[in-house]
């Protein structure tokens, strides 16, 4: 059974599009042969590897879409993930690129100077320069942010996550992942 549990299952929405890029829509294979049992979705590609049961046969799927669209939210969930991915997981003051957990949010107008936690208020900072800004203005600690926060949209999140792959990508995935990536000339 272990061996089976590195069968992850990608999931597309009815359009044939990832319903989300980072993290990437990927189901357990349990729960990508129940979908496919109670006929939510259609198999796209499947992986060498079966399961059997005494009655029957199953190769294990390895892309999925769903029959039924689901629409993408156009806003995007204010978390404080989602504003390093927005921030592409860079310190807005220094530049430095930063894994997920070593980023810290920074209110670029502090809380107690009437600054609120909102989408243009709040940045990805790493912790030593969230603490050299401390409890100051931008402009009194000589700390601008790098980019001006601004709202994201969902698509713009999904744009960032594509730049971020996983770890593991199975090769019939490939064209899913990136069908509607501009091809470069040459």
């Amino acid at each position: 059974m272990l061996a089976l549990n590195a069968h992850p299952v990608l999931v597309l929405n009815a359009d044939f599009r990832p319903l989300s890029y980072f993290p990437l829509s990927l189901w357990s294979w349990q729960d990508a042969i129940k979908a496919v049992v109670s006929e939510r979705v259609n198999v796209v590609s499947e992986y060498d590897r079966e399961i059997r049961s005494p009655s029957w046969r199953i190769k294990l799927p390895s892309v999925i879409s769903l029959k039924d669209y689901l629409p993408v939210s156009r806003r995007a969930a204010f978390t404080r993930f989602n504003v390093f991915l927005r921030d592409r997981f860079c310190c807005q003051y220094c530049g430095e690129s930063f894994a997920a957990h070593d980023l810290t949010f920074d209110h670029v107008i502090p809380k107690s100077r009437g600054g609120l936690t909102t989408w243009a208020n709040v940045v990805a900072a790493c912790s030593p320069c969230n603490l050299r800004k401390g409890n100051s203005m931008p402009r009194q600690a000589g700390m601008m942010p790098i980019v001006r926060p601004v709202e994201p949209s969902s698509f713009e999140l999904q744009e960032s996550g594509r730049a971020f792959p996983p770890n593991y990508l199975h090769h019939s995935w490939r064209d899913f992942l990136y069908w509607d990536t501009e091809l470069l000339p040459g």
